[in-house]
């Protein structure tokens, strides 16, 4: 870990544990009038048929019948969104595995569609869905398509419990390969930093994804919050967070001959320009189904993550928000707005003075203060801010930061679940989520 790391870490943590806070008024819960333009509607879908060790986002182990009850109230919730006034222009679906269940996503995707001016549909999956009973009626319907590999290395895939169920490395290459040109964009989900992870097996990692045939790839620093930490450390190993600035070093320089940053951790077949995580090219979404998160007129709003709840409050016709945040202050805004636009390469300045009626440089002056003193920016204009590799690595810091809180409410949100639903939903409560989980999210904030 770079020694200037720790003190910017610490700040972060303590500016976002004072921004994402979260109340249990009622009146919080009440989502706001819909924006007047289309905005991005993220999908999530929890189920799983493996579990994974690595991941903190809200997952099911995957039983037939309750995903297709879901998937109906999935649909009915667009609906409550349709009747108050929300359009999408983009869709992102991700979880857990949206492709456990073909038909019923399709059901979904084309009542979206049918409902909204949808531009662009993305989707994840894991490397066993790439059949084609699955893939060829998606075809037409989605235009990014991510899969979640993490890594090649059978050794890693072992200890991950993916070998047997997702197929050796050599396997999963195959398919993609297969996949050349099949979508508009084919996005290889990747994971770095594993604890057993050497540089070797990182190169040759990189390699993989080289020869795959992607159009794009997104590398995920491993990121473990305290629900999946026990289970982390049993399985893969405790991470090792004072050599992930060197590995993500060596994956920048060992793309950067195939590939063009997108985003601090997605990069673009060269000339590609392609992106698919939404909350770049969206500031404002909306999260439907259970355990998703939503950013509206700067509040963050988080569906209940009891499926018993989600189905009985749409079922009433109510959204199933379980909590929201009441800060709302401009400054947390202004820090969502820096971090986003930062983490997607480039800060418009003199936009950012429009929307918040002051300069970045008053507003932030901490933060610009940070990257200024070590290098982060390339170009520091009037009109905008871009990165260096440095800055790039200190965006990926502030991204896995947040990451950390929002994996710390959905821990909370877990707990305060009844122990029966615990225990039907993730069995003792301690195991993490099928590697569709991308990311999002997020790389979510989502779900």
């Amino acid at each position: 870990m770079p020694w200037f790391e720790r003190p910017f870490l610490a700040i972060l943590r303590h500016e976002y544990s004072r921004a994402m806070r979260f109340t249990e008024d009622e009146a919080a819960e009440v989502m706001p009038a819909a924006p007047a333009a289309p905005c991005q509607l993220y999908v999530h879908v929890p189920f799983c048929e493996v579990l994974c060790p690595f991941c903190s986002f809200h997952r099911v182990r995957y039983n037939p019948s309750k995903t297709g009850r879901y998937f109906e109230a999935l649909r009915r919730e667009i609906r409550l969104y349709h009747e108050q006034g929300f359009r999408f222009s983009d869709v992102y679906i991700g979880g857990g595995t949206p492709t456990v269940d073909a038909d019923e996503l399709i059901a979904t995707l084309d009542l979206v569609r049918q409902l909204s001016p949808v531009r662009a549909v993305s989707i994840e999956t894991n490397p066993n869905h790439l059949i084609p009973e699955i893939l060829e009626p998606l075809k037409d319907r989605v235009q990014r398509m991510s899969v979640g590999v993490q890594s090649f290395d059978d050794e890693l895939l072992k200890q991950m419990d993916r070998y047997d169920k997702y197929g050796s490395g050599a396997e999963i290459l195959e398919r993609l390969q297969s996949l050349e040109g099949f979508f508009h964009s084919l996005n290889v989900d990747m994971i770095f930093n594993f604890p057993s992870q050497t540089e070797e097996v990182l190169r040759r990692d990189i390699e993989m994804v080289k020869a795959s045939r992607c159009n794009q790839t997104t590398f995920y620093p491993l990121m473990a919050s305290r629900s999946v930490a026990a289970q982390l450390k049993r399985t893969v190993g405790m991470v090792d967070y004072d050599r992930e600035a060197r590995y993500y070093e060596v994956l920048s320089k060992e793309l950067s001959d195939t590939f063009e940053f997108s985003t601090a951790w997605t990069f673009s077949r060269t000339g590609g320009g392609m992106i698919d995580e939404y909350i770049v090219d969206y500031e404002e979404y909306v999260g439907i189904g259970s355990g998703a998160f939503s950013y509206l007129r700067g509040d963050i709003y988080l569906t209940t993550f009891s499926l018993r709840d989600y189905n009985a409050a749409i079922v009433e016709g109510r959204m199933p928000v379980a909590v929201g945040s009441a800060t709302n202050r401009p400054i947390d805004r202004m820090r969502y707005r820096f971090l986003m636009s930062l983490f997607g390469l480039r800060l418009d300045k003199q936009q950012f003075k429009r929307d918040f009626g002051v300069s970045v440089e008053r507003g932030l002056w901490k933060e610009m203060l940070f990257f200024r003193t070590f290098g982060g920016f390339a170009s520091d204009t009037e009109d905008e801010l871009t990165l260096t590799t440095t800055g790039r690595y200190l965006a990926v810091v502030m991204q896995r930061t947040m990451f950390a809180h929002l994996n710390s409410l959905r821990d909370a949100a877990r707990n305060a679940l009844s122990s029966d639903e615990r225990t039907l939903l993730f069995g003792d409560g301690s195991g993490a989520c099928a590697a569709g989980c991308d990311d999002q999210g997020q790389g979510r904030t989502d779900g």
